[in-house]
This record gives structure tokens, C-alpha cells and sequence, in this order.
């Protein structure tokens, strides 16, 4: 399984089939690859247009919470039900243009085997204002506490290798401080313009996090995990080398 796509949704079921269907003919040219579905909780009929997508999609499979746990909890449910060694993460309400995903592969894969991941920056917002403001000012003083040379963590659209996500501190809201934690275990994070687009339909369900109170506390946590971690090991040898 060459690529894992993993899809955190909650509520979403109008958006289900043509994403499903966008994503299948972005990622075709990196076949083998798997879409992994995680419904976290949806009230609606969510479960039942899933079902529908994974008919019509073979390489479609769906993981789902009993309860809402959140976007960063279904996102690594997603990654550890995932197959492939290099997995992308998109949004489920189709804002995040599957069609970046083979650019965001290339650029992981050329900057070579010590880049973590390659991060979706988001141009023309269509958040809105308010949103868009939000999102800003948060992005802003994230940035300069974190010196993560990253514009837009929020972008739902990322590639990364499944083994250094594994080995990040999990928490809530992890998703959003991914560039600043990959660096923080020696791997390079690269950046790739992304065109943003309009929900397909409904409210969203996710994105809180972008009001800069709401993750005050996380964000003074990342900052001490990095400041905890001063090198990064270089291993000398294998087991039983001298070193």
C-alpha cells in the first residue's frame, strides 16, 4: 500500500459521495493506495452514505467512534487503521481540493527520507471574515511562539510519514501543531500552496480552534515540549556495532 487517505467526519453525509469520488480519481496515478473514512460520531445519515461510498469505492474503508471525540482523535484512529507508510489527511466537508495530494506526495518524496511532512497552505480562503480573521491572528502569534516557519496549520491537507506521526505526543488538537512538532523531532517540514474552496453543503462541524483562547493552553504546552527537547539522538551504529 503505497498511500493511506484518511477523512475525519462528523455529520457530513451530503459531502460523502463526491469527495469519496474526488479523492478516488486525484490519487489514482499513486496507485495502490486506501481511503480510510473515520465517522466520529455523526447524528445524520453519515453511516449510511459511508456504506454506500465503500460499494462503489473498493479501496474505501470506514472506522467510527461510538461518540464525538474530536477532529485530532479521528484523525489518529485514521492514521492507526491505515496501511500505508505515507499517509494524507484532508477535511470532510470538501473545502481541502483533493486534487493538491499528488503535489503535497511529490514534495514529501523529494525533499527525501528526513522530511516528516509536506503541509497544505491555504490561498483564497472562503471561510469567511470572521473566520478568516480568527484564523490569522492565531497563525500570527502561534508562528512567532513557535518559530514553526509555517503560515497555515489549520489546512486540513497534509502528507506525512505514518511512522513520525506515531511518534509525536498525542493530544487534543495535534493536528493543528504538526510542523512545529515533526521539527521538534528532527524532521523537515515542506510547504505547498493549496487553492481553498467552499464547503460542499451543510455547517461546519470542526475549526473552533482557530479562536486563539480556545487553544491558549496547547499551544503554551507545545511550547514546553519544545523547549524540553534540546538534540536529537544520531544513532552510531546497529545492535551490536561498536560505536
Amino acid at each position: 500500500m503505497r498511500l493511506s487517505v484518511v477523512v475525519p467526519v462528523r455529520n457530513e453525509a451530503a459531502n460523502i459521495a463526491p469527495l469519496a469520488a474526488e479523492i478516488a480519481q486525484a490519487c489514482a496515478p499513486l496507485a495502490p493506495f486506501e481511503i480510510v473514512y473515520v465517522d466520529d460520531g455523526s447524528g445524520d445519515g453519515t453511516a449510511t452514505a459511508l456504506a454506500e461510498a465503500a460499494r462503489r469505492h473498493p479501496m474505501l474503508r470506514v472506522v467510527r467512534h461510538k461518540a464525538s471525540c474530536g477532529q485530532s482523535a479521528a484523525v489518529r484512529s485514521g492514521v492507526l487503521a491505515a496501511r500505508g507508510a505515507v499517509v494524507a489527511t484532508l477535511d470532510g466537508d470538501g473545502q481541502n481540493d483533493p486534487a493538491f495530494i499528488p503535489a503535497l506526495v511529490a514534495a514529501l518524496d523529494a525533499a527525501g527520507p528526513r522530511a516528516g511532512l509536506a503541509q497544505g497552505q491555504r490561498i483564497g480562503r472562503k471561510d469567511g471574515r470572521l473566520k478568516t480573521l480568527q484564523s490569522r491572528i492565531a497563525n500570527g502569534v502561534r508562528g512567532r511562539i513557535l518559530n514553526d516557519a509555517t503560515r497555515d496549520t489549520g489546512c486540513g491537507l497534509k502528507v506525512f510519514r505514518r511512522a513520525v506521526y506515531l511518534g509525536l505526543p498525542y493530544f487534543d488538537a495535534l493536528h493543528r501543531f504538526m510542523p512545529a512538532l515533526v521539527a521538534r523531532e528532527g524532521f523537515r517540514v515542506v510547504h505547498v500552496d493549496v487553492v481553498d474552496r467552499p464547503r460542499m453543503s451543510g455547517q461546519s462541524n470542526y475549526g473552533l480552534f482557530d479562536r486563539l483562547w480556545v487553544g491558549i493552553l496547547d499551544l503554551a504546552g507545545v511550547w514546553w515540549l519544545i523547549r524540553r527537547r534540546r538534540r536529537v539522538p544520531e544513532l552510531a551504529g546497529g545492535e551490536g556495532e561498536a560505536g
